[in-house]
């Protein structure tokens, strides 16, 4: 029996789950894993938490609670909202726990026993502020390759190098905000390339990997490894199992895979049979695939295999790593910094769980970066499921409730259309079924919702409707035609939709236990018993519910866009008083500006101000109001303007800016 081990990329235990975690590795593991089991193969799925690093212990420092609190508040948040969306792993661990720490400090000693860890010392940026040494991932600036404004310490996620993060153009420390310093530090490192003719020799075997991650590797090789820091400076994580390395931990993404291996042996200890994790991870024939995001592929492709491979186990390699790219939100990249996600928290308030796992499977961003919209979940959900697939079931349902007390007989000759119809589908499932075998969920979707499609084009063209009076036999032949359809399709969009398919199965008296092999074979009557919608249509106003919501999180906390910054000379090159709004009238053919004539102290200019869809011009007669006066007059629509009215803008409506007590017209502002 084929032995299969699977993954999923250990999330940060600093935040709950949101839609990218689930979209980039729980749901297309969990797919994977139902379908393989499906086929009867031997299979478990194992993940957790991650939880070590400076992010963890910062942020129990800002609630006021232990690094071990917090961590266990979103792992234990983590596991409920996976149970809710009918995500099963085998084990759910973290990486907090006493025996992955033993197992991390092995794998430190192991590699430097085998002459693949240096130590020197370094430099490293430090934040003079919070006095303390910043990890790579808490500094951000300019990517020195591609030049993107956003990139981190370790890597960029615009062009995917990986960095040194003294290299960065205009650091800045993501605690403080200010410009790190650089100070020495003594730190042991990867000699990762001592590994590269091995890492090659082994990434050649790899041929039928996914093109994206391939690619991505391979093109990194070429640019030459480079040795990795092993530790860091930092109080929370698993000690350096050395003497002289007091007060340093094992850099997180170093011990952070070792976390399957350790949750592996937790789940063999839960079976009560303590070695049977060997039978997966030192067995040469089993298959570890991992599931993770393309922001991980270097590390499980290049440094987890290199820190495998030099162990005194033979632990089996990665056999692959199908990644996925990354979910955007509404048009923009996700930020949680931003408010700018879904959390499944929230989102699992106002829609079933699995609705969110058929979105995201119809939509998943395997080879490409995609898009989730509130807009397309509800016409996914409205169209795909309940138009189609939905109403395939209630229409062929109801028909035999109503005229064959809900008992469809096998028919032993089926017409030409009929056959053609069970045809169809015998093909289209074996795309299906290659296209679980390659990890092309988005192409699996598709496929069976076109089975469940032409079901209903069958349906309308052997019109049971009029067969009914004149012909119930053929009638007869419709209905089980359709219910056929449904039973392969039960089965294979079991894998998506587990719940709603075993609700499917029991409204068609099938059994509860799947096999892939029962979807060949055809049934000899089916008996309807109480049917139900299977799917609802989402209303409008609950999409907009969503919309309104997105925009609620993130209105504050928008990352500003800053102009460049100018001297203090230049400032006071500016002048700015306060003035009084004389006349105000519209300006023809303008749907935004004004004329206005205002006193600035014994001096009236006249300005055009672009706020006649915030303002009434009667309300602004003896306003007073801020004005940058020493601009450049300019024309506007044929009207000079001498000055600028100070204004804000919130959400498209702009505020003009009034001072706090009544002050005379012409004081200047400083």
């Amino acid at each position: 029996m084929e032995r299969i081990l699977v993954t999923s990329a250990l999330t940060y235990a600093n935040g709950p789950l949101h839609i990218g975690h689930v979209a980039g590795s729980y749901l297309n593991a969990d797919i994977f894993v139902r379908y393989c089991k499906l086929k009867g193969k031997d299979v478990i799925y194992i993940g957790g938490t991650d939880d070590h690093g400076a992010p963890i212990s910062i942020k129990a420092e800002e609630e006021g609670i232990s690094p071990q609190e917090l961590v266990a508040r979103y792992n234990k948040s983590m596991k409920e909202d996976l149970k809710k969306l009918s995500i099963e792993l085998d084990n759910f661990s973290s990486t907090s726990t006493s025996e992955h720490n033993k197992l991390s400090q092995d794998f430190f000693l192991n590699l430097m026993d085998a002459g693949y860890i240096n130590q020197k010392t370094s430099k490293q940026f430090y934040d003079k502020k919070h006095k303390r040494f910043l990890p790579d991932r808490y500094i951000e600036g300019i990517c020195p390759y591609c030049k993107s404004p956003e990139a981190r310490g370790d890597q960029c996620d615009s062009c995917g190098k990986l960095i040194d993060a003294v290299n960065l153009i205009e650091p800045r420390s993501k605690i403080s905000g200010e410009t790190p310093v650089i100070k020495e530090t003594t730190h042991w490192y990867l000699n990762l390339p001592k590994f590269e003719p091995e890492l090659r020799k082994w990434l050649e075997t790899k041929k039928y990997w996914k093109d994206n991650v391939r690619n991505f590797i391979l093109s990194w090789l070429d640019e030459g490894l480079i040795e990795r820091a092993i530790t860091r400076d930092i109080d929370w994580g698993v000690p350096v199992p050395l003497e002289n390395a007091k007060g340093k931990v094992l850099y997180v993404w170093f011990d952070a895979p070792i976390g399957y291996i350790s949750s592996t042996k937790e789940w063999a200890k839960r079976q009560g049979k303590p070695d049977l994790w060997k039978e997966y991870w030192l067995n040469p024939e089993t298959k570890l695939i991992h599931f993770l995001g393309k922001d991980n592929i270097p590390f499980h492709t290049i440094i987890w295999p290199a820190v495998l491979s030099k162990q005194k186990d033979k632990y089996v390699l990665p056999y692959d790593v199908p990644a996925n790219e990354f979910l955007n939100l509404e048009g923009q990249k996700m930020s949680t910094s931003r408010s700018w996600t879904v959390w499944v928290e929230d989102y699992l308030k106002y829609f079933e769980g699995e609705l969110l796992r058929y979105v995201l499977a119809a939509n998943a961003p395997e080879t490409k970066d995609s898009d989730f919209t509130w807009k397309d979940f509800q016409n996914k959900i409205n169209n795909d499921l309940n138009n189609v697939l939905g109403n395939l079931a209630n229409r062929t349902f109801i028909f035999a409730k109503k005229y064959f007390d809900g008992k469809i007989e096998e028919e032993l000759e089926l017409s030409e259309s009929s056959q053609m119809a069970l045809r169809i589908c015998k093909d289209t499932l074996s795309d299906v079924e290659n296209s679980f075998n390659t990890y092309q969920v988005r192409k699996a979707v598709k496929s069976i919702i076109d089975i469940a499609r032409s079901g209903n084009k069958y349906f309308d063209e052997t019109k049971p409707w009029k067969e009914i009076k004149t012909n119930k036999q053929k009638a007869n032949e419709t209905l089980y035609v359709c219910a056929e359809l449904l039973n392969a399709i039960s089965i294979a969009l079991y894998p998506i939709l587990p719940d709603k398919m075993l609700e499917l199965r029991k409204m068609m008296n099938l059994s509860g236990k799947f096999c892939w092999k029962d979807i060949w074979d055809l049934q000899r009557r089916f008996i309807i018993g109480e049917v139900s919608p299977l799917f609802k249509k989402i209303e409008d106003a609950e999409i907009e519910k969503q919309l309104e919501l997105l925009k609620a999180t993130r209105k504050g906390k928008e990352k500003m866009e800053h102009k460049s910054e100018i001297t203090f000379d230049d400032f006071e090159k500016l002048e700015m008083r306060i003035g009084k709004i004389l006349e105000a009238e519209n300006i023809p053919k303008s749907k935004k500006l004004l004329k206005l004539k205002v006193d600035i102290g014994g001096e009236e200019r006249s300005v055009v101000a672009g706020i006649s869809e915030s303002y009434e011009p009667k309300e602004l007669i003896g306003k007073k109001v801020a004005m940058l006066i020493n601009l450049n007059p300019r024309k506007v629509m044929g009207v000079e303007s001498q000055a600028m009215i100070l204004a804000a803008e919130d959400e498209g409506e702009l505020v003009i800016l009034v001072p706090e007590k009544d002050i005379k017209e012409g004081s200047e502002i400083s």
